[in-house]
């Protein structure tokens, strides 16, 4: 992800969820009923209550985007820390008001009102009492608040949660309507607001009109890729240009594993690979008929591929079992040379990391390709943002105001006087600049690097690893050279508030479980061709079909 700030735990916590949100619509679950609208936006209102976008020019990056297809747009790249941190706002962007706020914290929560809280407050000119609560609970968390109708003054509610939040059914009774304020040209009145792109503001927006503000957005959001040890595997002359299809991957597998010696090739990879056997997300559309992924023949063939690696022997047996947490560690020690991961891995924190393990580690990611080998790549991308901050729907029309100039500072772009602030805290107290990097301080590990305020607003994501240069060169030429490869799925950073039935099919727990036991080789594809047939009918998916068909497909399209 690379946005120079201490988010370790923040990405590891959240990877799994995050993809998920790559995998679909943002989803919320309403009661029995449903909703009228489902919550789904129409083109014609969604254009209306987004805002306008002026990207900022007030810095410059090292390694500049590049454009994909419509809304891919790759992460600039900063091989150094701007010196001259430009101030994008003038004055306190606040008049005095007194406000509380709630965010995830995946980490130690800082002492409240210690002396970082104390110097934003009095750079952002209000009293914002800030209220982390434990990331990992968060998901229970919230809903008592919303039960209870005690929500703070500002909110962040990832997106993946939507269901368990039921985000759509707050929207516009506990949540405020921030259409008013920023739709069009009104976002002008905060120019780091307007920089954020357009796509990251439509994660926010329901039944055509604007809610959310949203943190860390990116052009080039995936689910995942295909990491591999570039310095092992050059080391055994093997490029990445060598592996163009599944068969290339299955024949590595084969080349690279010597369990005698304790290495295998692969840690799962089902996850970051179906997409490329020609499977949906999670929808496709066939000749005007809506098609979920489960019922196509290319998500068996994927399953069936990754199961082949499996019985082979070609996948570490931690992975097999479940063990997850130990990959990272797997992959540093050289235990296993490919695997499957979320991009935000491919980070400085991974590059000290992998060092401390072995001096010459280098990750790298495999371009994406087609199964075959033949047909072109397409690689369905995700939603802009999961990270997504609203106001409390009993504000008054200058509060809410005076909360949108505070998001204004909080979103300034990378580098500048206000992000600095923001991400590192007062120069001498939190942080010092050690060879052009700003180095938290003790207090600043303590109370600032666990951070809070990004959650409320942002700039969209950079990639930057100062003392690790060849890592932001390389993973900003990774994304430069697959951009093209980038497309809207079906149903694209749609919000959908479905019923709860159909939210309970969406989720398909047995049936995931099955694919799982499957790809680890335990059961076999029947087994999988049997649990979709039950989780069809009697687990709700054919009612599931037809809602989303009903309710979201011909009434509002796919959102590509």
């Amino acid at each position: 992800m690379g946005i120079e700030l201490n988010r370790r735990n923040f990405l590891s916590a959240t990877a799994s969820a995050a993809s998920l949100v790559a995998l679909g619509p943002l989803l919320s679950a309403c009661g029995s009923g449903g909703a009228q609208r489902a919550g789904v936006n129409s083109e014609a209102g969604l254009r209306a209550a987004l805002p306008a976008y002026l990207p900022n020019t007030a810095i410059k990056p090292d390694i500049p985007s590049v454009a994909g297809g419509p809304d891919v747009l790759t992460d600039p790249g900063f091989l150094s820390y701007p010196a001259n941190r430009v101030a994008t706002t003038s004055g306190v962007p606040g008049k005095g008001g007194r406000y509380s706020a709630v965010t995830p914290l995946w980490g130690t929560i800082p002492p409240a009102g210690n002396s970082f809280y104390q110097a934003m407050n009095k750079a952002l000119g209000v009293q914002l009492e800030m209220k982390p609560a434990d990331g990992n609970n968060y998901n229970t968390i919230i809903p008592t608040m919303t039960a209870a109708k005690k929500l703070p003054d500002w909110i962040n509610l990832p997106s993946w949660w939507n269901p368990n939040f039921n985000t759509g059914g707050l929207v516009g009774n506990q949540l405020a309507d921030l259409t008013p304020y920023l739709a069009g040209d009104k976002v002008k009145k905060y120019p780091n607001l307007a920089a954020i792109p357009t796509a990251a503001w439509r994660c926010g927006a329901w039944g055509d009109k604007l809610y959310a503000i949203p943190s860390f957005a990116s052009g080039f959001a995936i689910a995942g890729c295909t990491f591999y040890r570039r310095d092992l595997l050059e080391a055994k002359g093997i490029t990445a240009g060598q592996v163009k299809s599944a068969d290339d991957l299955t024949a590595l597998g084969k080349e690279l594993t010597d369990a005698k010696a304790g290495v295998w090739a692969f840690d799962d990879l089902y996850t970051y690979m179906y997409t490329a056997f020609g499977a949906p997300l999670k929808w496709k559309v066939d000749n005007g008929k809506l098609v979920h992924l489960f019922e196509t023949q290319e998500f068996l063939d994927a399953v069936d591929w990754h199961r082949k690696l499996a019985v082979a022997g070609y996948i570490h047996p931690d992975a097999l079992a479940g063990d997850n947490a130990a990959g990272p560690t797997r992959f540093y020690g050289g235990k296993v040379l490919v695997s499957g991961g979320g991009p935000g891995a491919w980070n400085l924190a991974d590059h000290q990391n992998g060092v401390a393990a072995n001096p010459g580690y280098r990750r790298a990611a495999f371009d994406f390709f087609a199964a075959d080998g033949k047909s072109a790549p397409r690689v369905d991308m995700g939603s802009a943002t999961g990270m997504l901050s609203y106001l409390n729907a009993n504000l008054k029309p200058e509060q809410i105001e005076e909360l949108l100039a505070v998001a204004d500072y909080l979103a300034a772009p990378f580098g500048s006087a206000e992000y600095t602030m923001v991400n590192f805290g007062v120069e001498g107290t939190h942080f010092t600049m050690d060879g052009g990097v700003p180095t938290p301080t003790d207090a600043g590990k303590k109370e600032v690097q666990a951070q809070t305020y990004p959650f409320l607003a942002g700039p969209a994501q950079v990639i930057s690893n100062q003392t690790a240069q060849n890592v932001t060169k390389d993973y900003a030429a990774w994304q430069a050279a697959n951009a093209k490869a980038l497309a809207k799925p079906v149903f694209w950073g749609m919000n959908i508030s479905m019923p709860q039935a159909q939210a309970t099919a969406e989720a398909a727990q047995g049936l995931n479980d099955t694919v799982k036991d499957c790809y680890h080789g335990k059961k076999s594809i029947q087994d999988v061709k049997d649990a979709v047939a039950a989780w069809k009918t009697s687990g709700g998916g054919d009612r599931l079909i037809q809602w989303t068909n009903d309710n979201v497909l011909q009434k509002y399209g796919t959102g590509q």
